[in-house]
């Protein structure tokens, strides 16, 4: 869709000429570039926001002669599309947060839950934990052994096994070495 269709677009569905709805374009459009000109940001609900970026000066290289070049800082429009914009797209993504957000309101309530149980008064938590054992402290020691297992089970055993595991590691680093002199070379 480009410019004359979205007008035509707008004539249409509020009953206006294509010139008069081709100005109403025209003046949103202008407005936008005005207001990001000024290095304002532009936000429009259920749509999305326009801010002003900068991206630094950098050296950069002519991939045909292998120059190097300077490259200025310049700055640029960014778009962050809305939530809802986004979910309209792509679907997993509005599933994903909406997943996010009940995760989130489940972690909020064990907290207030939490909160409540340290406002009782002294009786009733001094009873609680005088009739129940502590049940925090045996998680704590398995969470403090699991890592000291993990990191074990990932320790060589001889100095053999550790050269042999780390060499396969060490051969793409060679062939990427390899090509990047042959870059500089060329």
């Amino acid at each position: 869709m480009n410019r004359n269709d979205l007008a035509a677009l707008l004539a249409e569905k509020h009953e206006l000429s294509k010139a008069a709805a081709a100005r109403m374009l025209d003046t949103v459009i202008d407005t936008l570039c005005t207001e990001l000109k000024k290095g304002k940001p532009v936000a429009i609900s259920g749509f999305g926001s326009f801010k002003l970026g900068q991206r630094a000066a950098r050296v950069g290289r002519n991939p045909s002669t292998g120059d190097k070049i300077k490259i200025a800082a310049r700055k640029l429009v960014k778009f962050t599309p809305s939530t809802a914009l986004a979910g309209l797209v792509d679907p997993k993504f509005a599933k994903a947060r909406a997943e996010k957000a009940a995760a989130k309101q489940a972690a909020k309530a064990p907290a207030k839950k939490a909160s409540a149980k340290a406002a009782a008064p002294a009786k009733k938590a001094s009873a609680k934990t005088a009739a129940a054992p502590v049940k925090t402290a045996a998680p704590a020691k398995k969470a403090a052994a699991a890592p000291a297992k993990k990191a074990a089970a990932k320790a060589p055993a001889t100095k053999a096994a550790a050269n042999a595991s780390a060499a396969p590691a060490k051969a793409p680093a060679k062939k990427a070495a390899a090509k990047k002199a042959a870059a500089k070379k060329a």
